[in-house]
């Protein structure tokens, strides 16, 4: 490229200037020195400026230090500071800090700039934003890790529940309905884990999903406070509630055309912390009786859904109908 007074090939200085004045990405030049006190800002543009809150006339002379902070990696800044002393470009990401001390994710991209003898004399970094970008791909890897975790919980839940059907189901038609019924609904909670951005579900909607069938005529009754369950409680009480809608359905009210269940919950606090508690109640359905075997449904109830879930279950079999006190510990609300 051939260089003249009037600019680089022949192009004019103010343009040039103009140019770099309405980058979108900010831009120092500074002077070579790469030793404390280390290189002197002489040129930031405007991007600069909306990006670090600094004017131009605040910066200059100072070092491009004032960006960093307690936070601002030292691997980084070593690294880049090696490829300087080499004579070499940089590039790389960092977090730095604006004047109201608010903090950033920057990708830098520093360059040489050299005389006619080779010698640098300047150094130009061009500075681009990335938090939200970096933040979007946290984001994409945390779900990615939690996805793996969910497919691995699921797949060993899959296969105890396909044990524990086999052992409580007299007949094959008996462990293919259940089994089939078991799965469907594991499968309709994780899709509405999934739908949710922070992969939460809702109390009411494991709630609706299993009931809705039934609702009709007034039958089913659901009364208690907005509250998101993570998976990892989600799934074993969605379990449960299918277990007990499949027996409301099979022996208990929902059996009887005048049956109706009542479901209310709602939020305790307690000297261990807050806790789901909730209540399901039949009513005007057949008397209920005692079971004669243990199947897997009081199986999950009475010891699963306390393994998984430290919940605390309290079942009785009122002359109304059935009655199950839940209380759920919620971790980390």
């Amino acid at each position: 490229m051939r260089r003249d007074d009037n600019g680089v090939g022949g192009v004019d200085p103010r343009l040039l200037k103009a140019a770099v004045e309405a980058a979108g990405e900010a831009i120092l030049i500074t002077t070579a020195e790469i030793e404390e006190p280390g290189p002197s800002i002489v040129y930031a543009n405007p991007a600069f400026t909306r990006l670090t809150g600094y004017e131009e006339r605040e910066v200059t002379g100072r070092s491009p230090r004032l960006l960093q902070g307690p936070g601002t990696d030292r691997a980084t800044l070593d690294h880049a500071r090696a490829s300087l002393r080499a004579g070499e470009a940089f590039q790389g990401e960092a977090l730095n800090y604006r004047k109201d001390g608010s903090t950033y994710r920057v990708e830098w991209l520093i360059t040489p700039i050299r005389d006619a003898d080779g010698r640098i004399t300047h150094w130009v970094s061009a500075q681009r934003d990335v938090t939200e970008r970096r933040a979007f791909e946290d984001r994409q890897a945390l779900m990615v890790r939690e996805l793996h975790h969910r497919v691995k919980n699921t797949l060993a839940t899959v296969q105890a529940v396909l044990n524990a059907t086999m052992r409580s189901s007299v007949t094959m038609a008996e462990f293919g309905r259940a089994f089939s019924g078991r799965i469907i609904s594991l499968a309709r909670t994780h899709a509405l884990i999934t739908e949710d951005e922070a992969q939460v579900a809702s109390f009411a909607g494991l709630l609706r999903a299993e009931l809705n069938p039934y609702s009709e005529g007034g039958r089913i009754a659901l009364e208690g406070p907005n509250l998101k369950l993570p998976s990892e409680l989600a799934v074993p009480i969605s379990m449960a509630l299918h277990e007990l809608t499949t027996n409301a359905v099979r022996h208990g009210a929902l059996a009887h055309p005048d049956g109706r269940v009542a479901v209310t919950w709602d939020v305790e606090e307690g000297p261990d912390g807050s806790c789901l508690a909730w209540v399901w109640n039949e009513h005007d359905g057949p008397p209920p009786t005692l079971p004669t075997r243990e199947g897997f449904g009081t199986r999950l109830l009475n010891k699963i859904l306390t393994a998984q879930t430290s919940a605390k279950v309290d079942i009785a079999f009122d002359t109304d109908g059935l009655r199950v006190r839940i209380k759920v510990p919620l971790r980390n609300r």
